[in-house]
């Protein structure tokens, strides 16, 4: 974990007193964005300049217009590699999604969905070794994921509720790229046959998806169902946790909707 040293907050904070924007401040300073953000919170706290209560509408509560495209394909990724938690410092609740700096445009994508989501709260990203957390704060997350709880979710039941299942019934494919983006991806796989009393390899794609979580799973495998997707269990080290696609009409449907990571 990096220790910004008294002068680089003191710097920051002069640069953000003159107007310049968080993002600028980051970038000449090496110092992530969520850090000069929070710089930039507590100076304006310690200076009595804080802004006045905000209340963002919220889909549930308001009923206010919700982007559905982007929000099938958060909840793919919230179900993979998010979570929604509270410290004790902050007004409201996080949701955050960890995902690998292999694929930026994934945190591209997932930042951008997140603002269609929640277009009246801020987002940020937190640098961590290897990864990027993607991040909101809202008062209303648990009003768009009900699914979240105490403990892990491959620990407790994972059902979605009766308006998420109407978004991803007409949005199963978004659903389908936010699994695939968080815990799976698209390989090559490999396999030999004797063709002429000769053995050969051939090589052909396939998607796979790992989670711990049977409900999780099934969610999954239960919307590929309705794609017309076909897909098969595969046991690794006596855990059944991964889902294969690997029929070759199958797979080249996921291509035209998901691909690979990017």
């Amino acid at each position: 974990m990096n220790v910004h040293s008294t002068e680089v907050r003191q710097q920051a904070l002069a640069l953000l007193r003159s107007g310049t924007g968080n993002a600028e401040v980051a970038r000449r300073l090496s110092v992530p964005r969520g850090t000069v953000s929070y710089w930039l919170h507590r100076d304006r706290s310690k200076r009595g300049e804080c802004p006045g209560k905000h209340n963002p509408s919220c889909h549930r509560c308001d009923g206010t217009v919700l982007e559905e495209l982007a929000y099938a394909y958060l909840l793919g990724l919230y179900l993979g590699d998010g979570h929604i938690s509270q410290y004790s410092a902050h007004r409201a609740p996080s949701l955050m999604i960890t995902l690998d700096d292999d694929w930026p445009g994934i945190q591209d994508e997932a930042e951008v969905a997140l603002r269609k989501v929640f277009p009246q709260n801020a987002t940020c990203r937190v640098r961590r070794p290897g990864c990027h957390n993607i991040k909101v704060y809202s008062k209303h997350l648990v009003c768009y994921f009900p699914q979240h709880g105490p403990g892990r979710k491959h620990e407790r039941a994972i059902v979605l509720q009766p308006w998420q299942q109407k978004i991803v019934d007409a949005q199963p494919w978004q659903l389908v790229r936010g699994l695939i983006h968080s815990d799976g991806c698209r390989l090559t796989n490999w396999t030999t046959r004797v063709v002429g009393g000769e053995r050969k390899r051939y090589e052909y794609p396939r998607y796979w998806f790992t989670n711990v979580s049977d409900d999780i799973r099934r969610l999954y495998t239960d919307t590929l169902d309705a794609l017309g997707i076909t897909w098969t269990h595969c046991t690794r080290a006596g855990k059944p946790y991964n889902i294969s696609v690997a029929r070759r009409a199958s797979v080249t449907l996921m291509d035209a909707h998901v691909g690979p990571k990017y």
